[in-house]
């Protein structure tokens, strides 16, 4: 395998989450294709980090932990791939691609999350990622995943191919029974149902989504609804034993 080539960061503030390859360097960059990762956790960035960098094909350079150092970092830099987290603390990875899409079309994202692909891997693509890897994977899907996107292609896991596959032709009564009361909600309602979980208050999930609390009740009545819970401590409860599953 090719000697790895690591990117030099111009910062270690771990304040703003943000690291960005050197531009007075470009020879280490010469021939490569340049990644960006956003991830809110410093050991995982690492570790996908040095995974990319051992390929001698690729180049990382830049890690942001937030939406507002991975805007800057792909404004600055245009990269030829960026990796997304589902999960970024205090954001939301979903809504991340969808506005990367629509600012730099011409950008593959691969979506990497510990979460069940089942649930979130047709929302990524819906936002505009070419492909989805958990993170419980071998390295080799990440990596298989990169160089898919980066011949146009889209990469899942053969599982999700065919779940996506047979709900395209028409999937059979089995397929639609056995589908999780999850998979019906919209991705700002799955997104409030996560806040939820997380032991969030209604008034603090407005704030940080910037809407309204009449808004936010209403998301909770959908959730009621759709999940056939009769009450708010229902809700909760539900909510927090979902999260909890989605940690494990």
């Amino acid at each position: 395998m090719p000697q790895s080539s690591t990117a030099v960061s111009t910062s270690r503030d771990a304040a703003n989450g943000a690291q960005a390859a050197s531009h007075a360097s470009p020879a280490s960059h010469a021939g490569k294709k340049k990644v960006v990762v956003v991830d809110d956790h410093p050991m995982l960035r690492k570790g996908v980090s040095e995974l990319i960098n051992s390929d001698g094909n690729y180049v990382v350079v830049g890690e942001a932990s937030n939406l507002g150092d991975a805007y800057k970092l792909v404004s600055d830099i245009r990269p030829d791939v960026v990796i997304v987290d589902i999960s970024l603390e205090g954001n939301n990875g979903v809504e991340l691609m969808k506005d990367l899409v629509h600012r730099w079309p011409g950008i593959p994202i691969v979506a990497y999350s510990m979460h069940d692909e089942q649930i979130y891997a047709e929302r990524a693509l819906r936002a505009g990622a070419k492909a989805y890897v958990m993170k419980q994977r071998p390295p080799e899907d990440l990596m298989n995943a990169i160089k898919q996107v980066l011949k146009g292609k889209l990469y899942l896991s053969e599982a999700m191919s065919e779940r996506l596959l047979g709900k395209m032709i028409g999937a059979g009564t089995s397929e639609r029974i056995s589908q999780s009361p999850i998979e019906k909600l919209s991705d700002r309602e799955l997104e409030v149902l996560t806040l939820i979980g997380k032991g969030q208050t209604t008034s603090s999930i407005a704030d940080q989504l910037c809407l309204s609390v009449k808004t936010i009740e209403t998301y909770r009545e959908h959730l009621k609804a759709k999940l056939n819970l009769k009450n708010g401590p229902e809700l909760t409860r539900f909510a927090i034993e979902w999260s909890l599953s989605q940690q494990g």
